[in-house]
């Protein structure tokens, strides 16, 4: 067995110094950027190749992020309800209060905060990764077109405030109609500049709006599922709200 422990630790040992390596080895350092409306116009038709029109319009939607966390998203009225493990907690998006379960019963307390505090930090990632596109002019936000370190045309978008991690860079690579093929990532939670992930395997919602549901790295991929889209509660499919617990 003390063997058996010794030859596993030495395998882990260099498997986290060839990731290290390929990490080092794929870093880029992030580019100059200078904001100018030119940028802001390819933001524009990002937004338009994925329909934000119909996005807005889109008032609930559900998905599966990674099979790790599930959502049901009351964009109209700032709710969302959190899934993870045996935790389900009923978030208000603005104000981040809400309501916290574990196996089925309410908790209280520094323990609902804490899950709650959870539950506005997946979705804040998770929300993102499902219709990033959309963000580009959100509040604190910059835009400029850059350089990738091979040569590719990028839009990047600067995150100064916002979310849990402000400063964070995303640059665009998109196709001829501005519609998303990967973007390179500068984010604070991942130590690797310029990770490129694709945006890939589109679906439209029942409302028009176009979602990514696959993204590929070097690194890891994400996938999301399940996604499901529409205008009202009713038109989801749902004759009772969901959110009544925290709606008053």
């Amino acid at each position: 067995m003390k063997k058996f422990f010794k030859w596993f630790f030495i395998g882990l040992a260099g498997l986290l110094l060839i990731l290290t390596a390929i990490g080092f080895m794929a870093h880029e350092s992030k580019p100059e950027a200078t904001p100018s409306p030119e940028a802001d116009a390819l933001a524009q038709k990002m937004m338009a190749a994925v329909n934000k029109p119909a996005w807005d319009t889109t008032a609930i939607i559900s998905w599966d992020f990674a099979g790790r966390q599930k959502y049901l998203w009351d964009k109209s009225r700032n709710f969302v309800k959190v899934m993870w493990d045996n935790n389900e907690v009923l978030l208000h998006t603005k104000s981040v209060t809400g309501k916290a379960f574990k196996k089925g019963v309410e908790v209280v307390g520094d323990k609902a905060k804490t899950l709650i505090d959870k539950a506005w930090s997946h979705f804040c990632n998770d929300s993102f990764w499902l219709n990033a596109v959309v963000k580009a002019f959100d509040e604190g936000t910059s835009r400029s077109i850059i350089k990738t370190a091979d040569d590719r045309d990028a839009m990047m978008v600067s995150y100064e405030s916002g979310g849990v991690t402000p400063g964070d860079s995303y640059a665009w690579i998109l196709d001829e109609n501005g519609l998303p093929k990967s973007y390179k990532m500068w984010v604070s939670i991942i130590p690797v500049g310029g990770l490129e992930f694709s945006w890939e395997d589109w679906v439209t919602l029942d409302t028009g709006a176009k979602i990514a549901t696959l993204h590929k790295s070097r690194i890891f991929d994400l996938k999301i599922s399940d996604v499901k889209g529409a205008v009202s509660l009713a038109a989801y499919g749902l004759t009772s709200d969901p959110f009544a617990a925290i709606a008053n």
